[in-house]
């Protein structure tokens, strides 16, 4: 897709060329000083009871008189927010779908919200609407007609427009790749998938990349991380990338996802029905792949590390019982009662490895619990944080990006639940709370640096009849990794 800036004024958007004119309306009425022949043709709609000044609402003309693009679709955005804006634009995008418009104009009028958030916006809604997975589908539909975009703006708007866009396009490159991994079956995202497709993004931009197999984290001590995958038949791969875009003495970022690349609960057998979504369990690591793709693009002045566990949680004679205990990275023991709840036992070796880069800030991502997707649905990622200015940071970049995180308590009270009998922690508590126990579980194993921790079970996909990665939280992971940068 070809995304450009196009200068003009708003009394002159009439003479946009374009195969279509999107006009996306804010406010209950057109602001002043607007085109004379688009006044009149959205005055004309209204006077006809075919377009409202609500949100939601949409309408396509063909032809109309005194403006030259042969299209124009109009769409309000209610008050007027980013995200109203985003969404009027996806559903203005929307009456495009199966015509023949190669190129689009898109112009905003009567919004508050920055021209750069727009920008970027507008490169989100415009790749989510012409997203089509494909790998193992050859019967899915063709690519659109649609191939280049113009965000209208005045001339005095035009460098921070590009400079959304710019972001907008790394950022959107950075979730396809998080739903391409996440939408393939678990017989082709197996984590050795993950490590080619870490190492192709090495070879494509330079950074450095160690994969690990089996010998190497059993040297390291890893026994948790080892425990989840002895049930499978795919070897688990612990996958380590650097972006080095600061000196060397700068503390890194540090992202962990969880790279569960199909999960079965082990021999605490999942439920059979939606068994077959438990390939996106990868999504954690297919998020912080993602946020990798978006950084070596906008190659910020900030250190980054990404790691990923990845593996297979299968049932077998030699899987993980429960009842078993095994030997995390950190020497801490752990009781295993359910070998449902394995990204954390993945989850914590990773967490003690990045000790090693002496991190500013370490962030795990993860579909982690059922229990975070109870309490906060699919809107927002819970997010733990060890320090109120980490969370601020985390739900700023939410917001920056559209991609919304709630902050979940960390009380010690709750870690009352994981003592166990025979080994220092178990792996889960009760039904209570499940998120929290979960993330009080991997507190233990991120005492050394400032961590934050995204439960992203309910965000990271979508079921029914859209089933698919959201590629969530990409977004808002790589706001924050460019909030940090120095």
């Amino acid at each position: 897709m070809d995304f450009r800036t196009l200068s003009a004024s708003q009394d002159a958007l009439a003479g946009t060329s374009a195969d279509a004119l999107l006009l996306v309306v804010a406010g209950d009425k057109l602001p002043a000083g607007l085109d004379k022949a688009l006044a009149a043709a959205v005055a004309d709609a209204v006077k006809l009871g075919d377009f409202e000044f609500k949100g939601g609402r949409t309408l396509a003309l063909q032809r109309p008189a005194g403006i030259k693009a042969p299209r124009l679709v109009l769409a309000a955005a209610g008050k007027g927010s980013l995200k109203a804006a985003r969404a009027a634009l996806s559903s203005a995008l929307g009456q495009l779908k199966g015509r023949g418009a190669a190129h689009a104009a898109v112009a905003f009028v009567g919004f508050e919200a920055s021209v750069e958030a727009l920008a970027e916006q507008t490169v989100q809604a415009v790749a989510e609407s012409v997203y089509v997975y494909r790998h193992t589908k050859p019967s899915a539909p063709a690519a659109g007609a649609l191939a280049k975009v113009s965000l209208i703006t005045s001339k005095d708007d035009a460098k921070a427009a590009k400079a959304g866009l710019a972001r907008g396009e790394a950022i959107s490159a950075g979730i396809e790749l998080a739903r391409e991994c996440a939408n393939r079956p678990g017989n082709y995202a197996t984590p050795t998938y993950l490590a080619e497709q870490t190492k192709a993004l090495a070879k494509s931009h330079g950074i450095k990349v160690e994969v690990l197999d089996q010998k190497a984290v059993e040297k390291l001590g890893m026994g948790s991380f080892i425990s989840v995958a002895k049930g499978s038949d795919e070897p688990l791969r612990f996958i380590v990338a650097r972006y080095e875009g600061a000196a060397k003495s700068v503390a890194p970022v540090v992202l962990v996802g969880k790279g569960i690349t199909f999960d079965s609960g082990g021999i605490s057998l999942k439920p059979g029905a939606e068994m077959d979504e438990m390939k996106f369990d990868m999504g954690g690591a297919a998020s912080v792949l993602g946020t990798l793709r978006a950084v070596v693009e906008l190659k910020p002045k900030v250190n980054l590390v990404v790691i990923i566990a990845a593996c297979e949680n299968m049932p077998s004679g030699r899987a993980l019982k429960p009842g078993d205990v095994v030997t995390s990275m950190s020497g801490q023991t752990i009781e295993i009662l359910n070998t449902d709840a394995e990204g954390r036992l993945i989850l914590c070796d990773a967490l003690t490895y990045a000790e090693r880069f002496n991190p500013a800030v370490v962030v795990d991502v993860a579909t982690l619990t059922g229990a975070c997707v109870i309490a906060l649905g699919g809107i927002r990622s819970g997010m733990y944080a060890s320090d109120d200015e980490l969370a601020a940071s985390l739900t700023a970049a939410g917001e920056a990006a559209l991609d919304l995180c709630w902050r979940m308590p960390l009380d010690d009270d709750y870690e009352e639940g994981l003592k166990s009998n025979f080994a220092d922690v178990a792996n889960v508590g009760s039904r209570a709370g499940g998120s929290i126990t979960a993330a009080k579980f991997l507190q233990r194993f991120a005492s050394k640096y400032r961590w934050g921790h995204l439960d992203i079970a309910g965000t990271a996909w979508k079921g029914g009849a859209s089933k698919g990665s959201t590629g969530r939280p990409v977004g808002l992971l790589t706001h924050f990794v460019l909030s940090q940068a120095k």
